[in-house]
């Protein structure tokens, strides 16, 4: 019988794990996790175009308004850009047109926040009595409007 020697210790009783396969499977799964998901695009890859904070060298160039104050059969109305009628009286009384004058505001503030000046043509027609037509100069003078263009007839 062969004896054991008591003061060493021999290598092989201590318990030893073999990790090569697992390393094996984190790359198979790192490849798979690569392959299967999708890049989201981060927010500067989106093809978009925005607005440049410097002014452009050519300003937007904006048409005149168009203003008719056409005779009705018991008054006149007021017609703007050859379509839309915004206000309609009786013959003689004054008015003071507020669909108008709101629409002429909102032109002139479009108008100045281009830096152009807001530019109205106005045809008159000859039967439209005259504290009409001032009624329709107030509203141009209350909206701050100084460039008018006179025509007498209506088109």
């Amino acid at each position: 019988m062969a004896r054991r020697k008591k003061g060493l210790m021999l290598e092989d009783d201590e318990p030893a794990l073999d990790i090569s396969s697992l390393i094996d499977v984190c790359f198979l799964l790192l490849i798979y996790f690569l392959v299967t998901s999708t890049i989201q695009p981060r927010e500067q890859d989106l093809p978009m175009t925005l607005p440049s904070s410097q002014k452009s060298d050519a300003p937007l160039e904006i048409e005149p308004m168009l203003i008719a104050v056409k005779k009705t059969g018991s008054g006149f109305s007021v017609v703007v850009n050859k379509s839309e009628t915004l206000d309609t009286s009786v013959e003689g009384e004054r008015r003071r047109l507020p669909l108008l004058l709101e629409s002429l505001v909102t032109y002139s503030n479009l108008a100045k926040s281009n830096d152009t000046k807001p530019l109205v043509q106005l045809f008159i027609d000859p039967l439209v009595d005259q504290q009409t037509a001032m009624d329709v100069l107030n509203c141009l003078r209350g909206a701050g409007i100084n460039s008018v263009t006179f025509s007498m007839g209506a088109k």
